[in-house]
């Protein structure tokens, strides 16, 4: 058993760090920034927001905003005291490998790889319904059946905790071939990936400009159209375990944590940043306050516009708009231009991420070489971008947002759990290793970031965790079968 806790030492990270030149240092603390921002502002304000609304939490989807951004302020202080002290593009899993083994660094690399792969495809999802309602307003119709998922899914009630009958039964055929939309942006933005990370990041710093702008014109018309009464009752009585009351605003912030992984994007792409020390922690705490306001902000306006009944839509804030008459008919293709420029930064965001993770792991030995080759003209990731493009546009071609959206979620929880239980591990294990960013009252932030995350796990549905514990059980075949013998530390241990 103690291969599977054997560990990286902070110093040869930290030294790996610096001297790995080959991909390109070009990001400074305004483009982390923007990036965590192009990955928090997408799917969530724009389409997730009013769906969870709809089916969990009514109005009292803001106090979910307020909930899911406190787990993400204890994790973010967590995330920010890693990225400054072992500045690598593996995030998560390379902070795990330096403080809780091997086997606890593969775990979560594989949940990341969940994470971002699925975050890609639904966000896609989101990002085509709003395509295709914004050229229906240009009289430009795409047939239903190459729009839409083929496939959905409904857990059993009586299934339980009977993990084959969670997964297996409840499928259904919607009638649709493929979300032809979904699978083009993917594809589009995976070719932009590989050009290189400076262009990525200069298209995302656009798009993030436009999206913020639109943003801000929903809210300063919004303001205007309140209706109070849409807010009443602001917690909907409970209808079920999960189906609003206070039940279904835990639901609601487990599944909209979806929305607020982007500060983990921006660790991703530690070893592409100028200072990383400096910077990181600005691009992950500057991203994690300025999104947080947005989304409260905007839940608000939102559920006060209409009635929060009839947001389980896949363009609930185009529907918001619609409802205020044709005065401010002008407003809806601003807000679905926002929404679809939005919707394509989070994608680019996320399928930026998931590469490096691999790039990471590969380097450690954990998954073949060819994942780790970096393009010598573009110095990016490339072959392992390509992969994920394209498992990513199969998975937006073929599930709905719903399904796919709650996977992500259980991943990024899981993720952030141990993030904040390996800094604090790691203070009383190395507490001499120099720190550019300390975590402020540790012993509180640690052990609280970890609780909220666990108990936002614990309020999703039993068919998701089914789905997460299928996903780590193919994990543990690959890790047993082949990277435990190729890892580097098989061949070179590591000082304890």
């Amino acid at each position: 058993m103690k291969f599977l806790f054997r560990r990286r030492h902070v110093h040869d990270v930290q030294a790996e760090a610096a001297n790995d030149q080959r991909l390109h240092r070009a990001l400074g603390p305004v483009n982390l920034t923007a990036l965590g921002i192009g990955a928090v502002i997408g799917a969530g304000i724009f389409v997730l927001t009013g769906q969870a609304a709809a089916k969990y939490a009514g109005p009292a989807i803001v106090y979910s905003f307020l909930l899911a951004g406190l787990a993400c302020a204890f994790a973010g202080l967590c995330y920010a005291e890693f990225a400054a002290m072992m500045p690598m593009s593996g995030s998560a899993y390379s902070y795990a490998y330096a403080t809780l083994g091997e086997f606890i660094a593969w775990i979560i690399g594989w949940d990341l790889i969940l994470e971002y792969m699925f975050a890609a495809s639904t966000v896609a999802v989101g990002w085509s319904g709003y395509v295709v309602s914004f050229l229906k307003d240009l009289h430009i119709v795409i047939p239903a059946a190459f729009t839409g998922a083929p496939y959905n899914h409904v857990a059993p009630a009586d299934a339980g905790w009977n993990i084959w009958r969670l997964f297996t039964e409840g499928w259904t055929h919607t009638g649709a071939v493929l979300n032809v939309p979904a699978m083009v942006i993917v594809g589009l933005i995976t070719i932009l990936l590989v050009l290189g990370i400076k262009e990525s990041a200069t298209f995302n710093n656009l798009i993030v400009a436009v999206k913020l702008l639109v943003i801000l014109i929903f809210i300063a018309v919004g303001l205007a159209y309140l209706n109070r009464h849409n807010w009443v009752p602001f917690l909907p009585p409970a209808e079920g375990p999960g189906t609003f009351g206070w039940g279904g605003v835990l639901r609601a912030a487990g599944v909209i944590f979806f929305a607020y992984i982007g500060f983990d994007a921006v660790s991703t792409a530690a070893q592409e940043a100028k200072n990383p020390q400096r910077d990181m922690p600005i691009g992950i705490l500057c991203s994690l306050a300025i999104c947080t306001i947005l989304y409260i902000v905007v839940a608000l306006v939102l559920t006060g516009i209409v009635k929060y009944t009839q947001l389980n839509v896949p363009d609930p804030i185009a529907v918001a708009i619609d409802s205020l008459g044709r005065g401010v008919a002008w407003l809806r293709l601003i807000v679905k231009i926002g929404a679809i420029a939005g919707l394509s930064s989070v994608i680019l965001v996320m399928m930026l991420g998931q590469p490096r993770i691999f790039y990471s792991m590969s380097k450690d030995g954990l998954l073949p070489p060819v994942f780790s080759q970096v393009h010598s003209r573009f110095r990016t990731p490339w072959l392992a971008t390509v992969l994920t493009g394209s498992v990513a546009t199969l998975m937006a071609g073929l599930f709905p947002i719903g399904l796919l959206g709650e996977l992500v979620s259980i991943g990024t929880l899981l993720a952030f759990l141990i993030v904040c239980v390996g800094i604090f591990v790691l203070r009383f294990t190395q507490p001499e290793i120099h720190r550019p960013f300390r975590t402020p009252l540790f012993w509180l932030v640690c052990p609280l970031g970890a609780f909220f995350c666990a108990w936002l796990m614990y309020g999703l549905p039993r068919d998701t965790w089914a789905r997460l514990f299928i996903w780590l059980f193919i994990g543990l075949v690959i890790y047993f079968g082949y990277s435990h013998r190729h890892s580097r530390l098989a061949k070179h241990p590591a000082n304890p």
